[in-house]
């Protein structure tokens, strides 16, 4: 379970198994989303509304680095960290 990035208690992860569509999880206490990248929607899962819309707001400010990540990690290559929201 590769960590993209870590944000005011938000884990973003991307798993190696993962399915279709390009996506990647957002845990925060006990709860957990699936957010697609392209387009930006949540998959399935629910977070509180503070927590999905700093998920939201970090997915739109690096949706090509999210996908450059789920193309690497699809090819057994190793993903990038990505920067925090601030």
């Amino acid at each position: 379970m590769p960590e993209v990035s870590r944000f005011f208690g938000i884990v973003i992860r991307m798993y190696f198994d993962e399915h279709l569509p390009p996506h990647f999880h957002a845990i925060y206490g006990g709860h957990e989303v699936q957010v697609g990248i392209d387009p930006i929607e949540v998959l399935e899962g629910r977070l509180p509304h503070r927590a999905a819309s700093m998920v939201i707001e970090w997915t739109a400010l690096h949706q090509r680095e999210l996908m450059n990540d789920w193309e690497r990690m699809r090819r057994d290559l190793a993903i990038l960290k990505i920067e925090p929201l601030e």
